[in-house]
């Protein structure tokens, strides 16, 4: 088998890619400039040689092929070495392809938001009821003790389906290269700034996916989703299911889910599909991905009916609404929840508990943030949540989340948020932290606080 190095190991996609390529034989190795956990930690567990930091020549970290991850840049030293040396390379999402998924069923799970619990819970479901999948999820899976699972033995595959690029020479994004049999789509919105000037360009993006699956495949899409018709629009060579919540029980005539009594229910067209269960994550957001997911999973033929007892085991991926600490009345939780939209989805789930106060606290850091691509979007973004606390010492700041919420305020570094929000803490209160990175200790921080 090939030796292999993996260049940004450690990153949510790239630490999958290391598990399967050691699953599969191969001997493997890798650089990044940092070992942050959970996915730090899940590669140190494969037991390879890691090296931390780029500044050395590839005849130092010599492999017989270099797999480069999307976080690396030109005048990256070891990058500069390979292609100095004419060393082969290939992007993460390309070697996949080639190694993993082109003799499988693959579902592949795509949208601006709810991929990776959507990937979860239907890999969840079609292990559940027998078939072994593989899957790479951007997502620590607490049921499984790890993001990604090679199993050869399976025809199946679920993978999370990423509109970002590939990598630094492969600017598709990660999806076109795994061509599904099984297409979820949950949702498109403008997203990634730095990469797509205007969601039109999204949108293409997502009508190719739909041109690389076959006839004999199924896309399954979410009802009045407008930026998806409009890639659905474009031509379309495969069938579709919709799915959606109740008010959209006649749209097209699919699937659809209604929630009664803190119960999901399941209905294909008119029938009802099995018994109302507990749906295992809160909110509305959450039920569409649920449904999305056992509509996948009927599309290669799990029984419907039985799909919400095979969800009452389903633990969410961690950083998905994942409760931190709980003590004296107090509830800390971690949401990866970091686009307007999925703040505001992570906000309605928490209120709908009707538990006391909330209090959201959040890191603005992504580019497309950063751009000011979403200021209009703000002053609806926190309107179910008591008190706003913004993290971040950017200048921009200030006059983005200018009057969106009554009771937001800015704090410049982590010492300062933490010096805002634990004095308001009472009993019944629900603090929620939302960023898609790690928050510069915050989380620890609360959590001790909370404990104490």
């Amino acid at each position: 088998m090939a030796q292999l190095h993996l260049l940004g190991i450690a990153g949510s996609f790239m630490a999958g890619i290391a598990r399967l390529a050691a699953a599969d034989g191969h001997h493997i190795a890798g650089s990044d400039a940092a070992f942050y956990p959970p996915f730090g930690d899940e590669v140190k567990k494969l037991n390879c040689p890691l090296y931390q930091g780029y500044d050395a020549d590839c005849h130092d970290r010599p492999a017989d092929l270099y797999i480069i991850g999307n976080a690396i840049s030109r005048g990256n030293p070891l990058l500069e070495s390979i292609l100095r040396h004419r060393r082969p390379f290939i992007s993460a999402p390309q070697w996949l392809y080639e190694n993993v998924l082109r003799n499988k069923h693959v579902l592949a799970v795509a949208g601006t938001h709810g991929k990776t619990t959507t990937s979860a819970l239907l890999t969840y479901l079609l292990t559940q009821a027998g078939l072994a999948p593989g899957f790479l999820v951007g997502g620590m899976l607490p049921n499984f003790s790890r993001s990604a699972q090679l199993a050869v033995d399976s025809d199946f595959f679920v993978i999370e389906a990423d509109e970002y690029d590939s990598a630094f020479f492969d600017k598709r994004p990660k999806f076109l290269h795994y061509h599904p049999r099984t297409a979820i789509l949950n949702n498109l919105e403008f997203d990634h700034a730095d990469i797509y000037p205007d969601v039109a360009a999204i949108v293409r993006q997502f009508h190719y996916l739909l041109r690389s699956v076959p006839d004999n495949g199924r896309i399954i899409a979410a009802a009045n989703e407008p930026h998806l018709a409009a890639a659905i629009a474009m031509g379309c060579y495969t069938p579709i299911e919709y799915f959606g919540n109740e008010s959209n029980e006649n749209a097209g005539g699919d699937w659809h889910w209604r929630y009664a009594n803190e119960k999901m229910q399941v209905w294909r067209g008119q029938e009802q599909c099995g018994e109302p269960f507990p749906p295992p994550l809160a909110g509305k957001a959450n039920r569409n991905n649920v449904l999305a997911a056992i509509v996948a999973a009927a599309a290669v033929g799990v029984d419907v009916n039985r799909c919400g007892e095979y969800l009452q085991g389903f633990v969410p991926p961690l950083r998905r609404l994942q409760l931190l600490a709980e003590n004296k009345g107090i509830r800390l939780l971690d949401d990866f929840a970091h686009h307007p939209t999925a703040i505001s989805e992570t906000i309605a789930a928490l209120a709908e508990q009707g538990k006391g106060r909330l209090i959201a606290v959040f890191e603005p850091r992504s580019n497309t943030m950063k751009a000011g691509v979403f200021r209009t979007q703000w002053q609806q973004t926190f309107r179910q949540a008591d008190y706003v606390v913004a993290v971040g010492d950017q200048p921009w700041l200030p006059q983005t989340l200018a009057n969106c919420h009554p009771h937001l305020q800015i704090a410049d570094t982590v010492a300062a948020a933490e010096a805002l929000i634990c004095p308001l803490l009472r009993a019944d209160d629900t603090v929620v932290l939302m960023s898609n990175g790690d928050f510069g200790g915050l989380a620890a921080r609360l959590a001790a606080f909370v404990n104490s």
